[in-house]
């Protein structure tokens, strides 16, 4: 199961700010020293090319973030301090989840050990997403494979609102996405299915409508590829999420989920998305969970 990192994925940020960067590098040396992936697995990329970028944002939004001149207003909306580094960073992320996307449709399974990206829309980006990794992928993909159908599950507790804009109208694409609905973003945008949960909502009844729902979505839509944005930020010590699930609860929604892509033989492209744990480097220990999960049922499906 091939895996897509950078180290430029870590971006230096003021001490007090909330999103912790340093969980891509902290779940990757998780997975290597826990045994879950070695070395080879790991496939290092760089900046995507800024023709695919054009494809799907705003050449005066590309140019603005390269060149840092976001005014403030944009800078509050997006909540990343802009510097040299951030273009480069935000499209290297872009290329993993690319890549992962055409490695799952050759073996079945891959993972970005970033990415999910999903509130960035055509000419902004807000809540600490510069680019919309998933409607890029998507949309290389339909350049090589016409055709393709592709759905979109985001189990992030937010709603991926730039990403349901960006992939508005597409008949070719089903984006399906559960959170909290009375939470960020404030704005929604409707997507092919979104299903909103309560405030605090307890394991058991998220996984009671998120398992029911996307059953009824995948009747509805057959994919040739699901892009799964996972989410650590359900946990409940999450500081944002304003979801009350335990490491259980998401262990549980990992294992339904692969398991049955894997069993019916749909490729899966695993995202991060997003994670802002109270505890230290609890967010990297989510995510690493989800990965390892995918490893195991993948491992199994081959032996099997």
């Amino acid at each position: 199961m091939r895996c897509f990192y950078s180290q430029d994925f870590e971006l230096q940020l003021p001490p007090e700010h909330p999103f912790p960067m340093q969980k891509f590098r902290v779940s990757k040396d998780m997975l290597i020293e826990g045994g879950v992936l070695a070395a080879e697995d790991i496939v290092e990329v760089r900046e995507v090319s800024p023709h695919l970028l054009r494809q799907v944002h705003d050449l005066s939004y590309l140019e603005r973030i390269y060149r840092g001149q976001l005014d403030p207003k944009e800078q509050i909306r997006l909540g990343l301090p802009v510097s040299p580094k951030l273009y480069q960073r935000s499209a290297t992320e872009v290329e993993a989840t690319r890549q992962a996307c055409h490695a799952a449709l050759e073996e079945g399974i891959a993972v970005c050990l970033a990415g999910g990206t999903h509130h960035a829309f055509r000419d902004h980006g807000e809540g600490y997403c510069v680019f919309n990794d998933v409607a890029v992928a998507i949309r290389d993909l339909q350049a090589q494979r016409p055709g393709i159908r592709v759905m979109v599950v985001d189990t992030d507790a937010h709603q991926g609102n730039g990403t349901a804009s960006i992939l508005a109208d597409d008949p070719k694409v089903f984006t399906y996405s559960i959170h909290v609905g009375a939470n960020y973003p404030t704005r929604k945008v409707s997507g092919s299915r979104d299903v909103e949960t309560t405030r605090y909502v307890e394991g058991a009844m998220y996984l009671k409508q998120l398992f029911s729902t996307l059953a009824a979505a995948l009747d509805t839509f057959s994919p040739d590829l699901v892009i799964w944005v996972a989410g650590a930020d359900n946990h409940r010590n999450d500081r944002f999420g304003q979801m009350h699930l335990s490491v259980k609860d998401l262990q549980r929604r990992d294992e339904v989920l692969l398991g049955a892509f894997l069993r019916n033989r749909v490729p899966v492209t695993v995202l991060y998305g997003g994670g802002y744990n109270r505890q230290t480097d609890f967010t990297a220990k989510i995510h690493r969970n989800t990965v390892a999960t995918a490893k195991r049922l993948a491992t199994e499906l081959r032996k099997g």
